[in-house]
């Protein structure tokens, strides 16, 4: 059964819908670092996301309820520094807090931060950082309807592709996903925290494309 929704960019202003974000994240991700990280970290988080030119929250609503969001960049070291510049104290208040409960998760968290300087590349390219739907209303197109918005979103003259990246073990309903949605497998590498992932691109094609349309 799909759900009926509309899905629209939001503004940081709409903070309910933001912590709205955050409550499914963490329903999303269970056990994962950034649900470690706090309720509070996550919604200052996902407004930057909202806050930062070449960055956006994409959230898909049933009638008023959101029940899915993805979130993307095009700038990922931008978006970071951007965090940094505008949102340091409440950044360092929550990762305090996280280090007060786990103090070994203090390298994980530099290293989170250096990441997107760590992976620039020479092409110019959209990363799909973070995509999660409502257990609730899980199979019911919302994932696929959110990826189809980003993919129209994005201007392909300019971005070589969309990239993404996720958990190559225990993970195989995400890998299916992707791979259905037209991604394509590029590489596997094993993460410091000796997490296997999959790194995943979609490359515009007018071919197919068009076969969409027809069918």
């Amino acid at each position: 059964m799909r759900v009926i929704m509309e899905i629209r960019e939001i503004k940081s202003t709409e903070k309910d819908v933001v912590k709205k974000v955050a409550d499914i994240h963490i329903d999303t991700f269970k056990g994962f670092f950034l649900t470690f990280m706090g309720r509070g970290f996550l919604n200052h988080m996902y407004r930057s996301y909202c806050n930062h030119n070449g960055s956006g929250l994409l959230v898909a609503f049933d009638g008023e309820n959101p029940v899915g969001f993805l979130a993307y960049s095009e700038n990922m070291s931008g978006l970071y520094k951007h965090m940094i510049k505008t949102r340091l104290v409440q950044f360092a208040w929550y990762s305090f807090g996280a280090f007060l409960r786990k103090p070994r998760i203090f390298m994980r968290l530099v290293r989170a931060f250096l990441k997107p300087s760590e992976s620039k590349r020479k092409e110019e390219y959209v990363e799909l950082s973070s995509l999660g739907v409502s257990p609730n209303t899980k199979r019911s197109g919302v994932g696929t309807a959110l990826v189809d918005a980003l993919k129209a979103k994005v201007d392909f003259d300019k971005f070589e592709y969309i990239t993404l990246e996720t958990d190559a073990t225990n993970n195989d309903a995400a890998n299916r996903f992707y791979l259905k949605n037209g991604f394509k497998r590029v590489r596997e590498y094993e993460t410091r925290e000796h997490r296997r992932m999959f790194e995943y691109r979609f490359c515009f094609s007018v071919k197919a494309s068009m076969d969409k349309v027809m069918h």
